[in-house]
């Protein structure tokens, strides 16, 4: 437990860093070039919309009565191109609803962030804040039957309304004393969210926490880290939480010269993979030394008959590196790595060498063996620009075949997840959603394809006018 004079002098050195990078960042130096992140196909939208007549193409399937959901960075006011990282933007949340075979409408909301209120002549948002971080723009997702707005590395949960208001900034009612994650997994077998957290302040230490079935936080269970490593997200067994500490730390020289995005490529910070017991103390975590890499994404993780951990994961060689606007390793590959807590061993096996990123799966799986994994292809040459492929994959792990669905030249595809098309239908028994940019006359597509005709043309296309900036992840949340 951090004593008292800890925490005042950690505030203190906090406040006057604070004030070194932010009087640094006033004097970064503009881009001769435009941002990446910032222009073309991620230029931010300048307004909230709301849209009740929307074209549709096929047939949306009746059984599909709820919100698909996506965030991403939207900054609500210009920011300096010099001190603009992807990862910092302004949240922005998008929303269609769907009910009866009809598309009833679009919304665009913007998270009400302080500094979002203030921009849009607001007051603040209610609710208590984590320190000074309360930008949530990287998941959106159904907890305890609330939806909320995550982010990890500092900010609370922000819940949101059906028309997706910022209703609160949100710690679960008080249930969580600590940061959040942007990757909380839910085991449908207990109703429980787990998640691995860190707070950006504090580089020794993270936290797995569980949220019960009602929305509260039960268990905030501590593990010693060193360097302050960024764990985007994290995976489940039925036994183990699995903990990704890898070599992307927290950067005091990248904080001090201004950029607000403190993590990068640590070639110091040894790569493990921690194996925790689910009811564990931290220090029971099994720890297996791994080759160099980063992840910021499992698709998902089981136990095989031999009591071998089987992980699927996109798998980066670096990430981090050398870019300060976004994401910049240039090999990156679909792997199957394999941990076995008894002797620490580590094994890599390539699943798919294509660049990819956002793996989905039939998330009633998680923590089983399965079959079936959809990922969104990347450019050649890797997660440089993230943005610029035009297709997906569909890979069968049984049979080693990958499928292709391609939307075309200049139609590029974000996150797609798997819907059941019942409770009791099979794995691959159901529909692909996700948003779909069309850069030929800017408008995008909210597409529905039938899983198990996944090459084929989308059974449904709802039509939204107006181009949605690319942003990170998306879900199904059903209506109540």
């Amino acid at each position: 437990m951090t004593s008292p004079i800890e925490t005042l002098i950690r505030n203190t050195v906090t406040r006057g860093v604070v004030k070194i990078a932010a009087f640094n960042r006033n004097r970064l130096r503009a881009p001769e070039t435009p941002h990446p992140y910032l222009s073309g196909i991620h230029t931010p939208m300048t307004e909230e919309l709301t849209l009740e007549t929307l074209a549709v193409t096929g047939t949306i399937p009746p059984a599909l009565d709820g919100r698909y959901l996506r965030i991403g960075p939207n900054p609500v006011s210009p920011p300096n191109p010099a001190a603009y990282h992807w990862f910092t933007g302004d949240g922005m949340v998008h929303g269609i609803r769907l009910s009866e075979g009809k598309a009833l409408w679009y919304r665009n909301r913007w998270i009400r962030s302080r500094a979002v209120s203030a921009a849009l002549g607001e007051a603040p948002a209610p609710g208590p804040r984590h320190g000074n971080f309360d930008n949530a723009n990287t998941n959106v997702i159904d907890i305890g039957q609330k939806i909320f707005a995550i982010v990890e590395a500092g900010g609370f949960p922000v819940e949101l309304d059906g028309d997706l208001n910022t209703v609160a900034h949100n710690p679960f009612e008080g249930s969580l004393s600590g940061s959040f994650s942007a990757h909380p997994h839910f085991d449908p077998a207990t109703g429980e969210m787990h998640a691995i957290c860190y707070h950006g302040l504090d580089q020794s230490v993270i936290r797995h926490v569980v949220v019960d079935a009602g929305g509260t936080v039960i268990r905030e269970e501590p593990i010693a880290v060193a360097h302050g490593p960024s764990i985007h997200d994290c995976m489940i067994t039925k036994n183990y939480v699995i903990i990704l500490d890898l070599p992307v730390t927290f950067s005091m020289k990248t904080l001090l010269a201004g950029h607000p995005f403190p993590y990068a490529w640590n070639p110091d910070h040894p790569p493990r993979i921690g194996l925790l017991p689910r009811h564990g103390k931290g220090s029971d975590t099994i720890w297996c030394a791994v080759d160099p890499m980063y992840i910021f994404h499992p698709c998902n993780a089981f136990e095989d008959e031999n009591g071998q951990i089987v992980l699927d994961a996109v798998v980066h060689e670096t990430m981090f590196a050398s870019s300060r606007q976004g994401p910049d390793s240039q090999r990156v590959s679909f792997e199957r790595l394999i941990l076995d807590p008894r002797d620490r061993s580590f094994e890599r096996q390539m699943i798919d060498t294509a660049p990819q990123e956002f793996p989905r799966f039939d998330e009633r799986r998680i923590g089983q063996n399965y079959r079936y994994a959809y990922c969104m292809a990347l450019p050649d040459g890797g997660a440089s620009e993230f943005i610029g492929a035009t297709a997906i994959y569909k890979h069968d792990l049984e049979t080693g075949a990958r499928e292709i669905h391609e939307f075309g030249a200049q139609r590029y595809p974000g996150e797609f997840v798997f819907v059941p098309r019942g409770p009791d239908a099979g794995e691959d028994d159901g529909w692909l959603i996700g948003l779909v940019v069309d850069m030929n006359d800017q408008h995008s597509e909210l597409v529905i394809l039938d899983a198990q005709r996944f090459a084929a043309p989308p059974q449904a296309v709802i039509h939204i006018a107006h181009r949605i900036p690319p942003g990170f992840h998306g879900n199904w949340v059903r209506a109540r």
